[in-house]
């Protein structure tokens, strides 16, 4: 009886809308048309998926694939570097944790116009410092430069929260496995490799399945900056869902399966990598 409130609140935000997806991702239903008119159509949505007739389909998946592992591998890295770098001792430690903290506080439609304004060929911010050093402006938001824009925004702002993570995981590290491996004659590139990584293994893994889901469904950001544009150079597969669905076509039906298929990428993937944080876990 006292989860029961939890369970209700639960079920009637997530478990009936995800039993609806479900069950409008095998109808016809279109937006607009009366709800009592559609029909059943069993699996035909998700055939016109796989089978290439949606020929948009693959190349959303592509797209969201390629930003999920570009922007992961690089908020890693970079998170990594700012974490060390945080671990060691120096003047106005807090407020470089202050500024670490304000883009993460930021929501993301509004970093996504703040960027906008600054990648804005004319009048931006950018522009104006590479015209002043370099003579030139760039098409931020262009065919060739739209995909990498986006990327960039989002280790901007999510670049701090892998850090702040990885950093409490090399605060938390005990002191007696480098004073081993120091005795061993072990120097500061072995200590990391054979002592830091090991031991911070299972919290690395958790913050990448967090960032990886996150990305893989990212909206926001590239709707505010592109809309999927230019033609479909930043078109991620919730943008695909929500063209499908409610900005051009209306095809409610189709959305709703490409929207599960979504879903079951984040599952598979969130299951991959939670086998290896418990592996992680069970070696330590």
């Amino acid at each position: 009886m006292y989860i029961l409130p939890a369970v209700i609140v639960l079920a009637v935000l997530t478990i009936l809308p995800g039993l609806f997806l479900y069950y409008v991702s095998i109808t016809n239903y279109e937006l607009g048309e009366v709800w009592a008119g559609h029909k059943l159509v069993g699996l035909k949505n998700y055939v016109r998926l796989f089978s290439g007739r949606d020929w948009e389909f693959w190349p959303s998946v592509r797209i969201s694939l390629r930003f999920m592992v570009l922007a992961t591998t690089l908020e890693t890295l970079c998170g990594f570097v700012v974490a060390l770098l945080l671990n060691q001792e120096f003047r106005f430690k807090s407020v470089v944790f202050a500024c670490l903290l304000l883009p993460i506080t930021i929501t993301p439609s509004i970093v996504g116009q703040m960027w906008k304004l600054m990648y804005n060929a004319e009048y931006g911010v950018l522009n104006y410092f590479t015209q002043a050093l370099f003579d030139t402006k760039i098409t931020w938001l262009g065919p060739q430069l739209a995909f990498a824009s986006t990327l960039l925004v989002d280790v901007w702002q999510w670049t701090p929260f892998m850090a702040l993570i990885i950093y409490a995981g090399l605060r938390s590290v005990p002191a007696e496995p480098y004073e081993a491996a120091l005795v061993d004659g072990a120097n500061a590139i072995q200590s990391f490799r054979y002592v830091t990584l090991p031991l911070l293994r299972p919290l690395l893994m958790l913050a990448i399945l967090f960032r990886s889901m996150d990305s893989l469904k990212l909206f926001d950001v590239p709707f505010v900056l592109t809309q999927g544009g230019p033609g479909s150079a930043t078109e991620l597969l919730s943008l695909h869902v929500y063209r499908l669905g409610f900005a051009q076509t209306g095809w409610v039906a189709r959305a709703s399966a490409t929207a599960v298929v979504l879903l079951v990428m984040i599952v598979v993937l969130s299951q991959v990598l939670v086998r290896y944080v418990r592996e992680g876990s069970d070696a330590l």
